[in-house]
């Protein structure tokens, strides 16, 4: 008896011993395995767009009067939004004013001999007339002979080439005067009347002036951006590896532009990828996907504002899902912790779709397995677990 007694107590002391020393239960947070719907999205940054923005430019080269119109205002289809007139020439030195005085003056004179030219053309081909026709008078009385009328008519003609030669003379020094004029009036003009109005083809609202200031520019140079802030688009780029499986009609949803959520439809893909260096450095192919809003666009979303695309790529009913969070790799499987009599267990399984959130599960886990979400470095298989 008094054995029995001993033995009892050795092994109280033992089982004490290992309960003491026995590793306490990881606390774990857990999930049950469920049935529902699952939505796969592929998410990229983009920006919202005008759809036809219109970029007035100017017309001619000249001085552009002072813009009155801002960013945000409303303009008409029409209406004149700015105003170009000549450019007022650069005033001349007093070296180029001499140049051109005395210019002027040799274009004067030029003018002048020109015309005596001319006069002096005339008079000739008056006296070759006069010859000619007393030629003619008396080669018919056969008075004079056949070569001396061919001289005459000779003179005549040669004399009325002349005059066209001497007025066309006249003709171009009058136009160099003009020239010279121009340049020594041009010196003292102090500005001359808008005479081009620049009007906005289409009714919208201003997005940009390129410059609000008084000054000369070149023909077609941008002055300011027109566009429909109603009629407004969302352009994202995404990998390209991604713009695969996106396809045209596709559901999208519009977040992270400060309001709330906007739906909208995949309107195009791009057939071309280019190449676009990501925040890291690495070089990515990119695909430009344009989406339309599915509702008009609300008033706080502007132009060229940056946004967040989630587009639709694929969805299923119904399904065996996991959390995301309780898968883990385990060697080249996916692998979860399952709670099986308070501890865990290592299950493997294999996946199909997947999103941020939940994937599908396709064989290894049964519909209520609860399994360890977010399993630490502690929880090991057959560990004891509390959750």
């Amino acid at each position: 008896m008094r054995r029995l007694f001993i033995a009892g107590a050795i092994f109280s002391a033992i089982a004490l011993l290992m309960w003491v020393f026995l590793p306490d239960p990881v606390p774990v947070e857990t999930a049950a395995i469920t049935r529902g719907d699952l939505t796969v999205s592929v998410e990229a940054e983009g920006e919202a767009r005008v759809r036809e923005v219109v970029v007035l430019s100017a017309p001619i080269a000249g001085l552009l009067q002072r813009v009155t119109f801002h960013p945000g205002d409303t303009v008409a289809a029409g209406q004149v939004v700015a105003r170009i007139g000549p450019a007022t020439p650069a005033l001349l030195d007093a070296r180029a004013r001499a140049v051109a005085e005395a210019t002027a003056a040799a274009a004067a004179a030029a003018v002048e001999l020109a015309r005596s030219q001319l006069v002096q053309a005339e008079a000739t081909l008056d006296f070759a007339r006069t010859e000619a026709d007393r030629a003619r008078t008396l080669f018919a009385r056969a008075a004079l002979s056949q070569r001396m009328l061919d001289d005459a008519t000779l003179a005549e003609r040669t004399a009325a080439a002349t005059v066209t030669s001497a007025r066309a003379n006249l003709g171009v020094r009058e136009k160099e005067l003009e020239s010279a004029n121009a340049m020594l009036s041009g010196d003292t003009a102090t500005g001359a009347a808008c005479c081009i109005d620049v009007k906005a083809p289409v009714a919208g609202s201003i997005l940009r002036v390129a410059t609000e200031d008084e000054q000369v520019l070149q023909a077609g140079t941008p002055i300011m951006e027109i566009g429909d802030l109603r009629d407004m688009e969302i352009v994202v780029h995404v990998l390209s590896r991604d713009a695969v499986d996106i396809v045209k009609g596709a559901e999208a949803t519009i977040t992270a532009w400060g309001g709330p959520e906007l739906a909208a439809r995949v309107e195009r893909v791009e057939p071309g990828a280019t190449t676009r260096v990501s925040a890291l450095g690495i070089e990515e192919q990119r695909v430009e996907v344009r989406l339309s809003l599915r509702a008009p666009p609300p008033s706080t979303l502007g132009h060229g504002f940056r946004v967040t695309a989630r587009i639709t790529i694929g969805a299923a009913k119904n399904i065996l899902r996991v959390p995301i969070a309780a898968l883990f790799r385990s060697g080249g499987d996916w692998a979860v912790y399952s709670v099986q009599e308070g501890r865990a267990a290592l299950r493997l399984l294999s996946i199909g779709k997947r999103n941020e959130e939940w994937a599908e599960v396709l064989t290894g886990l049964d519909e209520d397995t609860v399994v360890v979400l977010h399993p630490a470095d502690t929880v090991k298989d057959r560990v004891r677990i509390r959750h």
